[in-house]
């Protein structure tokens, strides 16, 4: 295991103070009013300042300083001026004193601090690191910096740099060893053999393990029924009957990943028990997985068929719409006549009629609109029953292959879908409606369904129940046990015996009490007193305004702002210094300054031997951000840019793991920038989705009507305010995007932790408002139907004046005190990751919502009322909210032009391709911001050394993601002249 992943700079950044410390930390770190009678001992200045500076920096950093006196000059000022000393400069001469060490020792002996190594606390804080790193797999970087947080919390001095670097490397691989023996043991010679046999290349000179990790891309009858076939196969290996409890399912996952990056040839030359192992782990895992892949294509197949079959019936509409005109015409003659006879009663109707239109006439149009015309209720079931064929195709094997479970809410369903199974089985072809379990089946079947004659009409009871089947999926009403994506989110909440146990430390975190006295009058409380805030400044306020009845408001758009000569002047001048330069360049000098692509490690663990590996990693980003393929980027004359090596390199270096980690290195670099800080303050955050046109025939992409001509994915990705996308997810197209904004916020495993999250208005439920709020997020949408949003209100008495009208809705504050318990263990279980969010969310907003759904409901209501207050009360919020989201559509816009090859389309056709792919995008993307901070930032400085006079508020408006001066199409060149670490000249 190498332990060379800590960068340069965050090893010089170990037990040392950063360049600025917050106010906060002055006050947490540096107050001594506990500690005077220890620190009055001394008798100089120098040595009581010496010595209150060495008590507050093992606080601090968890270690004495070699100087004692390498502290920031304002960590200086404040604890002098809290010592009173005059001179805080006499603290140099604490700095050549014995006396310091004398100090340290007696700090250790009175403050309880240990040295690293020793005692007890010693085989404690290994215990720790050990079940953190056997249970979360996480990262080294990360996984050392909680051993750092855990030393410091514990009083244990840091020991050397390089000395807890090896310690975590060497737990982490003692981890890894133990997760092989153990999963290796768990299988037979039996199961063994059947698994290394995956590895053998047959006859079409390709190993079963290659085939069978191929997922699915067709959404097809045959697609499906291939699907089935791929997942009976991988069941009969065996292994998902292995009994693997007390294994961390994270780390046997990891595992499993590898598997699914590296060839056949890769595993077959691993250790004997590391591939018994690593087959295991992937069969066990490749099995969850197939089973959600027949799910998936089920349900996208399903839905295909809805759409196919409500274009077949529009373009049939547009074939006979001049024959329903005539008849509506004629039609309508015969109205108009009955209209006129009903004020005369003298008139002979029928002659009146049939002098109008004849009888033959009559009976054409009557028979074209029965024929033609749809009821309120019709979704275009008669199409639909024309394509039973691909239903029938794969059906019978559907229900043979997977159990569905469900709630008692989708009990009829479910009864529906055992009566198809036992029919197919017994072959029974007819069906009485007496004997057939009807209540799912939808009113609109009705008429499709039930015969006169007593019978059911198989065909369409088929459909009905398949619809009602994929509905309750997607609800997941209905789910499926040994899925992952498919299965219950309720079983996936914390244990109840676990909750019992913990919930008072898990609640702790959340930051909520456990009981709803402590904490709901409060919230209730300040929703009144913002009722009652927004009435007294209602006048006030030129841009809210109330309806006629008060019932509804009207909130004026913002002006854009002026921009002033000054901005205009500064931009031009920043743009015109940037330096011209290839977009690979780009990527690695900001290689130089991070050393980001060390994260990308090989998919089998072994440590790399390529030499300039760095360079045919920044041509496959290349490749893959800019769409392009590797033709542009090859040069057969650098051994790092061969055809074999990028391939080689994107086949075992390129994964959502190492492209996380990657990430993570950028974000945490453009974090220290001080430009970084002028733009905010990093707590800030952005979600908004890029959508990408899938040509290609895939089960992960989806219609939308709105914004693809044909199939499509969401890039959903966050941006904080400072540019630098932190996580994405890539998700099928839609316009739902609120049913994963936290779960990419919960996924984030970069240092960024933003508080406060905005959106776009598809967000806005009151679900993802009451979850927020449990998990410590202010969620800030930008509402752009805020004249049609409900507010809410908890006192029924209470007079809120001009905004009563508007206040009518009432919330039901019993309902959230009575279930406060399940919404903050649901709140937990999403915060420890046992449950995904968009799946909960599913469950909770369902269209048959449960007690604890209605609950979490009203505790959201609660939350957008209040953000819904502010949001009409302060223009400076909103104009707030719409910055960010407009600096997050810049950052759109740069990546469409990054991703310009091949029209803009992604073209993968699996979920990993296309996760892949997209996250290589968005580092190549925040390698771009990076890299122009660092440059607009030497273009400020030289500005001011030459006598420009520059405002801060112009600098605030600069962005770093323009890219007219980087070259991002065309045939590119990769040098490796500029790894020097110095800054490219400015440009005249």
């Amino acid at each position: 295991m190498p332990v060379e992943f800590l960068t340069d700079e965050k090893a010089a950044a170990y037990g040392r103070f950063p360049a600025s410390v917050e106010e906060a930390q002055l006050n947490e770190f540096f107050h001594f009013a506990a500690d005077f009678d220890a620190i009055s001992e001394r008798r100089s200045d120098h040595n009581r300042l010496g010595y209150a500076l060495q008590l507050g920096t093992v606080r601090f950093l968890g270690t004495f300083l070699a100087d004692p006196t390498d502290v920031p000059l304002a960590v200086v000022e404040h604890v002098a001026a809290q010592l009173d000393v005059s001179d805080p400069s006499v603290v140099k001469l604490y700095r050549d004193s014995e006396t310091r060490w004398d100090h340290q020792a007696e700090i250790r002996d009175r403050y309880g601090y240990e040295v690293f190594g020793r005692g007890v606390s010693h085989l404690a804080f290994l215990r720790w690191l050990y079940a953190r790193a056997w249970v979360s797999d996480e990262r080294p970087t990360l996984l050392f910096d909680w051993a750092t947080a855990y030393l410091v919390d514990h009083r244990i001095l840091l020991p050397g740099v390089t000395v807890l670097a090896r310690l975590v490397a060497s737990v982490r691989e003692r981890a890894r060893q133990r997760l092989w023996r153990q999963l290796s043991v768990r299988a037979d010679d039996e199961t063994a053999g059947r698994l290394e046999e995956l590895l053998v290349v047959d006859g079409d000179r390709q190993s079963r393990f290659d085939r069978l990790r191929t997922a699915p891309s067709r959404p097809s009858g045959v697609g499906l029924v291939d699907a089935m076939e791929r997942l009976d196969e991988i069941r009969l290996l065996g292994v998902d009957q292995l009994d693997v409890r007390g294994l961390p399912e994270s780390a046997v996952r990891q595992l499993a990943r590898h598997a699914f990056g590296a060839k056949a040839q890769t595993v077959e030359r691993m250790a004997p028990q590391r591939r018994r192992a690593t087959l295991v782990a992937f069969t066990r895992i490749l099995a969850i997985d197939a089973l959600d892949d027949v799910l998936d294509v089920f349900d996208t197949l399903v839905g295909e068929l809805r759409l196919k079959a409500e274009y077949q019936a529009r373009q049939n509409r547009l074939r006979t719409i001049g024959e329903y005109d005539k008849a509506a015409t004629d039609l309508r003659a015969v109205a108009a006549v009955i209209l006129s006879a009903l004020d005369d009663p003298t008139v002979d109707l029928r002659a009146a009629v049939l002098a109008q239109v004849s009888r033959d006439r009559l009976e054409t149009a009557v028979d074209a609109v029965e024929r033609m015309a749809r009821g309120p209720g019709d979704r275009y079931h008669t199409e639909l029953l024309a394509r039973y064929a691909t239903v029938r195709r794969f059906l019978p094997r559907l229900l043979a292959t997977v159990s569905f479970d469900g709630t008692p809410a989708a009990r009829p369903v479910l009864d529906a879908v055992e009566h198809l199974r036992l029919a197919e089985s017994h072959r029974q072809r007819k069906f009485l409606r007496t004997d057939t379990p009807t209540a799912a089946v939808g009113a609109a079947w009705h008429q499709h369904v039930f015969c006169d004659d007593g019978n059911v009409d198989r065909r369409a009871y088929t459909l009905a129940v398949v619809e009602a089947l994929r509905d309750g999926l997607r609800r997941h009403d209905i789910y499926v046990d040994g899925s992952r994506r498919w299965s219950d989110p309720r079983r996936q909440l914390i244990d109840p015996d676990r909750w019992a146990n913990q919930r008072q430390e898990i609640c702790a975190a959340l930051g909520h009490h456990p009981q709803p006295d402590a904490e709901l009058p409060a919230l209730c409380n300040r929703l009144d007193i913002s009722y009652r805030r927004v009435a007294d400044r209602l006048g006030e306020n030129p841009s809210v305004r109330l309806n006629h009845d008060g019932s509804g408001v009207t909130v004026t758009p913002l002006d854009a702002l002026p921009e002033p000569e000054s901005l205009t002047k500064l931009r031009a001048a920043v743009d015109g210094l940037l330096p011209e330069v290839e977009l690979p360049e780009v990527i690695l000098e900001v290689d130089t300054w991070t050393q980001f692509s060390d994260e990308f490690t090989h998919a089998g663990g072994s440590e790399s031997r390529m030499d300039d590996l760095s360079t045919s990693i920044c041509a496959v980003l290349v490749a893959q951000a800019c769409n392009i393929g590797y033709r542009p980027l090859i040069n057969p004359d650098i051994p790092a840019l061969t055809r074999e090596r990028l391939s080689f390199v994107a086949a075992n270096y390129l994964r959502s793991e190492t492209l996380a980690a990657a990430n993570a290195r950028l974000v945490d670099h453009h974090n220290t920038l001080p430009l970084a800080d002028t733009w905010g303050g990093g707590e800030v955050a952005s979600v908004d989705g890029l959508r990408f046109v899938v040509p290609v025939r895939t089960v992960n992409a989806g219609f939308n009507r709105r914004y693809f001509p044909a199939r499509g994915v969401t890039w959903l990705n966050y941006m904080t305010d400072h540019f630098t996308g932190f996580h994405q997810l890539v998700v099928p197209g839609t316009l739902r995007d609120s049913l994963y904004i936290l779960e990419g916020l919960l996924d984030n495993d970069t240092s960024v932790e933003p508080g406060e999250i905005m959106s776009d208005t598809a967000g806005a439920s009151e679900i993802i408002f009451g979850l927020f709020w449990l998990l410590g997020y202010q969620f800030s949408p930008r509402l752009a139907d805020i004249g049609e949003a409900r507010f809410w209100r908890t006192d029924h008495t209470a007079d809120y004046g001009p905004l009563n009208q508007l206040a009518r809705h009432r919330i039901n504050t019993g309902r959230i005190a009575e279930h406060w318990d399940d919404l903050l263990r649901i709140a937990g279980s999403l915060k420890q990751g046992t449950v995904r969010a968009s799946d909960l969310i599913r469950t909770l907003g369902g269209t048959t919502v449960t007690s604890t759904g209605s609950a979490m409901r009203d505790l959201g209501r609660i939350v957008k009322t209040l953000y819904q207050l502010g949001y009409i009360d302060d223009p400076d919020y909103r104009r707030r909210i719409h910055t960010q989201l407009n600096r997050h559509e810049s950052r759109h816009a740069l990546a469409r032009a990054v991703f310009h090859g091949d029209k803009g389309q992604l073209r993968q056709r699996y979920r990993e391709g296309q996760e892949d792919q997209l996250s290589a995008l968005g580092l190549v993307v925040n390698t771009i911001a990076l890299w122009n901070t660092v440059y607009t930032q030497a273009a400020i400085d030289h500005l001011r050394r030459i006598g420009h006079e520059i405002n801060h508020t112009d600098i605030e408006r600069l962005t770093p993601l323009g890219r007219d001066h980087i070259n991002l199409r065309g045939r590119y060149t990769i040098s490796t002249s500029n790894r020097n670490g110095q800054l490219r000249p400015l440009r005249a």
